[in-house]
């Protein structure tokens, strides 16, 4: 076991790991049609731009075109290739959480949500501070399943 994983803070990491979880569906639902785009951008001629400026001649455009979109294909590759290993490693951890717990998680760290902490009491019946003790489990149950015992 490394060292590192001594000191690593495995419930913030978890908590980064689930806001990246929207992330990384994203990239992987939208990578084949961005490296689409990228491989149309670098068959067609270059249309000249009129904007009344004057332009220098590169007799290089056309392999210069074509070179960024290899390289941006290439990153859009690797990005792909991350998410894919991040969804390998995080789906079975929250697949293995209960649907309590994936709900209170989902409800806590929702950047788009607004006052979790009373949503999630309504939806149980609970006060307050029953509804961080329960995010509290959660991220812990979450947490151990990511990264092992602590």
């Amino acid at each position: 076991m490394s060292i590192l994983w001594k000191y690593l803070d495995k419930t913030n990491a978890a908590i980064e790991a689930l806001k990246d979880y929207g992330s990384m569906q994203f990239i992987i639902e939208s990578t084949d049609t961005r490296i689409k785009q990228e491989q149309s951008k670098m068959e067609g001629l270059a249309s000249p731009n009129m904007d009344g400026m004057p332009h220098m001649h590169n007799p290089k455009a056309g392999e210069d075109r074509i070179v960024n979109g290899i390289e941006e294909i290439d990153i859009l590759k690797e990005r792909y290739r991350q998410a894919v290993e991040y969804m390998n490693w995080f789906v079975p951890a929250w697949q293995q959480l209960s649907d309590d717990e994936r709900y209170v998680l989902e409800t806590f760290y929702d950047p788009d949500a607004e006052g979790a902490v009373y949503e999630i009491c309504e939806h149980f019946h609970i006060e307050r501070s029953s509804a961080y003790n329960k995010k509290g489990k959660a991220l812990h149950h979450l947490t151990v399943l990511l990264f092992g015992k602590e």
